[in-house]
């Protein structure tokens, strides 16, 4: 018996270069990277080694279907989710209907709810819903003090303490606790759209986006489902910098230097670290071959490999050796049905820090020699962290279908020798790879067709 195909139907995406898929497709096209200075009042707090990093452009929540009452019950990452998800749907020709308005409901047409699942990646979860809620739980109390003018109950008040406490919501949010459970991001899609298949998160760290593609695949070709929401979603964009901070203190992120533009350089021998997001959604609809060619679906790509596996070596620091790395891609390719040989493209990881981006240029030299083209989106987009995997497998499907491959933003002198993209260029591409690595040890690949009757 054959085995089920499985095709991406529909794609959405929200990054720090774009609100929408095609805003994001176009940028990484034109070499539009997202760059700016950390905000002002972080400086308030603490000094950083790193200024700089990836805001998101403003998104109409609203316009997306979000009702002020689902905002104050979301968090800002499972609201990119439902953004991203939102235009995934509607780009696979999937109308939804709203069944219950209050509830904030819908229902998908031509859709069998019972054998349609949600697989989504984070890396953090609500994380910044807890930052907030731990501030309001901590100076709640403060607040009436302050306003009654009774500064003696309190430390000399300073511009610091001022503008944290004018931040603090009037109160405790009564719906923290399922804002921030890292399942939330696939439990609110999962409950919008009354998908009652499997639903699951992937909690890889930053390979959390690609893993959760390759259980979408594992699922729709074991027989479970016949289609699948799948992807990842981050916010960290915290009031005052407080995971930034994290990644800072780390020495993971990439360092001041003359123009901030140039800060972030995957696969340059110039790199520092990278260049942290604000967040991110990427929302793939992957669908059994049939069922997508039943309703007419327009077919962007065709996923037909995956493979995982964990370094077991360090919590922060990648396996100098690669292996794990390698068995992962090998692993993926041999799921495929196909060699190194056959590649054309690799979407990777590459964050721009010193030892990973060392190991996985090893890597792809190792397997693949120079022969397919290498491009590394985080130069444009920053590290969405969870979310990251999720857009680079987007861009990888684009990349397929339009047969165009981004370039890498300023790479100047590469680490190795491989076949670089330093600018967007035309290519023939069959076959295509998106991969990750993580904090943890966690590595994960997606191997992706041209579509093909």
């Amino acid at each position: 018996m054959s085995r089920r195909r499985v095709a991406v139907t529909g794609i959405g995406m929200v990054s720090p270069v774009g609100g929408s898929a095609a805003e994001c497709w176009d940028a990484c096209l034109t070499g539009r990277a997202a760059v700016a200075p950390i905000p002002d009042h972080w400086l308030r707090w603490n000094g950083f080694q790193s200024t700089v990093w990836a805001p998101l452009p403003e998104v109409d929540f609203e316009a997306a279907g979000i009702t002020s009452l689902e905002a104050m019950r979301l968090d800002r990452a499972a609201m990119l989710a439902v953004v991203a998800a939102g235009e995934a749907l509607a780009d696979a020709g999937l109308e939804a209907s709203l069944a219950d308005a209050k509830r904030g409901i819908w229902r998908l047409a031509g859709i069998d709810c019972d054998r349609a699942g949600v697989f989504m990646g984070t890396a953090v979860g609500g994380i910044t819903t807890l930052i907030i809620a731990q501030n309001s739980h901590l100076l709640g109390p403060v607040q009436p003090l302050k306003s009654r003018g009774e500064p003696e109950a309190l430390d000399p008040a300073t511009d610091a303490l001022d503008t944290l406490l004018a931040s603090l919501p009037r109160r405790f949010n009564p719906f923290a606790v399922s804002m921030i459970m890292p399942n939330a991001v696939s439990a609110t899609l999962g409950i919008r759209y009354s998908l009652r298949g499997p639903n699951a998160t992937c909690a890889v760290a930053c390979a959390a986006g690609t893993a959760a593609v390759g259980h979408a695949l594992r699922s729709i070709r074991g027989g479970d489902t016949d289609m699948v929401l799948c992807g990842g979603a981050e916010f960290v964009g915290d009031p005052f910098g407080g995971v930034f901070r994290a990644f800072d203190t780390a020495k993971t992120l990439a360092s001041m230097v003359d123009r901030p533009e140039t800060a972030n350089r995957p696969f340059d021998r110039g790199r520092t670290g990278f260049l942290l997001a604000e967040g991110g959604a990427g929302v793939l609809i992957c669908e059994e071959w049939e069922h997508a060619r039943r309703r007419g679906a327009r077919i962007q790509a065709e996923i037909v490999g995956y493979g995982e596996s964990f370094d077991a070596y360090s919590m922060m620091i990648m396996d100098p050796a690669g292996e794990q790395l390698s068995r992962t891609i090998g692993a993926a390719l041999a799921d495929a049905g196909i060699g190194p040989g056959d590649v054309d493209y690799v979407n990777a990881h590459g964050t721009g820090t010193v030892a990973n981006d060392e190991v996985e240029s090893a890597v792809i030299e190792r397997l693949y020699g120079s022969r397919p083209l290498v491009s590394a989106t985080k130069s444009l987009t920053g590290h969405c962290l969870g979310a990251s995997g999720a857009i680079e497998a987007a861009i990888t499907a684009l990349s397929l279908r339009d047969q165009r491959v981004h370039g890498c933003v300023n790479l100047e002198n590469p680490v190795r020798p491989l076949n670089f993209a330093r600018r967007s260029t035309d290519a023939r591409l069959a076959w295509a790879v998106s991969q990750s690595s993580a904090f943890g040890g966690h590595n994960a690949a997606v191997v992706m067709r041209q579509a093909v009757t």
